[in-house]
């Protein structure tokens, strides 16, 4: 079931065309990766997705709980995280602890640097970006749309959103997210579009991948690491989504660095699931 959809959505700014003719249906559980270049139309489209601004023409239909992250948040005030994310909350009907509680319990997730009483305008680009995902989230949305939301994030948090991403959308939600990065596009997404000149096409996987889960060694960023396209931490070990021709050679590092090998899915599969 689609819980948004456009059909034949155009966007102008001026005389400009942004958008032209876009047609997508985002359904329930599924995770669409939208690849595409500064200045291509992204974050406009997810801003039409997320129902914060209209096409000029096209229709939009479905109404679901929506949960925004822009490309970039507006963290420039004095209430501190907690406050804020509480307020969000209760505008959006949930009560004074249960945001609280929901607010706390996301910025820990998150490991907010300097804890939920932070005011929001002493914080980093990526610990604003990390109450943006916060406040997203809060009302456990029915829509995820997320602009380049890896951006800025400490490596930790990057492993924990492709987390939350997976969990959201296995929960029954549907998630739309931006990269410009074609092999986190296709590690994350369950289907994989590249917008151009105006208009949205299907990609096919471009990234044949494998999986390698690592336990102990010394402390390693392996989702910096060539090849890497997500990491997902389980307990004690790292699952590594893994572009194949970088295969040995992190297998190599991965060895050097103390850790052991506990598995390499040899079975060949491609970056869009």
């Amino acid at each position: 079931m689609a819980v948004r959809e456009l059909s034949g959505v155009t966007k102008r700014h001026g005389a400009r065309p942004v958008l032209r003719g876009v047609d997508l249906a985002v359904q329930d559980g599924e995770s669409v990766g939208i690849l595409g270049s500064n200045g291509s139309g992204k974050s406009t489209l997810l801003r039409i997705l997320a129902g914060v601004s209209r096409p000029s023409g096209g229709t939009v239909t479905g109404r679901p709980r929506t949960g925004y992250v822009p490309d970039r948040f507006p963290a420039r005030q004095r209430m501190s995280a907690r406050a804020y994310l509480r307020h969000l909350g209760r505008i959006g009907g949930l009560s004074t602890a249960e945001a609280s509680a929901r607010a706390d319990r996301w910025l820990d997730r998150f490991a907010l640097a300097g804890g939920p009483g932070t005011p929001l305008r002493e914080l980093s680009k990526g610990n604003a970006q990390k109450v943006g995902l916060a406040q997203a989230l809060l009302c456990e949305p029915e829509l995820l749309v997320l602009d380049e939301p890896w951006s800025g994030l400490d490596p930790d948090a990057r492993t924990v959103l492709t987390e939350v991403i997976h969990e959201v959308s296995a929960a029954g939600a549907a998630v739309v997210f931006t990269d410009h990065r074609p092999e986190m596009v296709h590690a994350v997404a369950t289907r994989s579009h590249r917008l151009a000149d105006g208009q949205l096409e299907l990609l096919e996987a471009e990234v044949e991948t494998c999986r390698i889960v690592l336990c102990g060694g010394e402390a390693v960023d392996w989702a910096a690491r060539p090849g890497v396209q997500a990491v997902r931490l389980r307990r004690s070990e790292h699952e590594l989504v893994v572009a194949v021709s970088e295969r040995e050679s992190l297998l190599l590092e991965a060895i050097q660095q103390g850790c052991a090998v506990r598995a390499v899915d040899s079975r060949v599969r491609a970056g869009s699931r």
